[in-house]
């Protein structure tokens, strides 16, 4: 199922209404942020846990904000649920839209997908982080604490 243009457009109206830091800052801020806990902890996995963690954090400050500005009512369902915060919330956040797939034959479960990812603008992970460091962990942490702050409970 796909959004329709309105409310792809309504997303670029809250974007373009919302205070904006260059997209090189914020990845070059996150990559030294990420660089100083893999230095402090050298463990990817548990880099990966405090990159959840701290989005869970933001998440849940962030949704409060989010709906006073967006003045979304109450989603119909999951899937709605999913099309807000791809076309919404990052595009209000972040700048671009994501795209939602795979989903379950219950609706309880799908994929986001962001094709021009900012928070890994510049970045190159070595070799031995790529199969175990999830770099964007901090968006799963983020999307969780928001909705659970909403009270829909969510796993990532």
């Amino acid at each position: 199922r796909k959004m329709n243009r309105g409310t792809t457009k309504q997303g670029d109206v809250m974007f373009s209404k919302s205070e904006k830091i260059s997209v090189e800052l914020l990845s070059l801020t996150y990559g030294t942020f990420v660089a100083r806990l893999l230095k402090e902890n050298d463990n990817a996995e548990e880099v990966n846990l405090q990159l959840h963690k701290i989005g869970s954090n933001i998440g849940n400050r962030l949704i409060d904000e989010f709906l006073s500005k967006s003045r979304k009512t109450a989603c119909k369902d999951f899937r709605e649920i999913a099309d807000v915060i791809a076309k919404y919330g990052f595009k209000m956040y972040l700048g671009v839209t994501a795209e939602v797939a795979k989903w379950n034959e219950d609706d309880t479960q799908f994929s986001i997908y962001i094709e021009n990812n900012p928070l890994s603008e510049f970045v190159m992970l070595p070799i031995h982080l790529q199969q175990t460091l999830w770099y964007s962990n901090l968006l799963c942490g983020v999307i969780k604490g928001a909705l659970e702050k909403i009270n829909v409970m969510v796993e990532c």
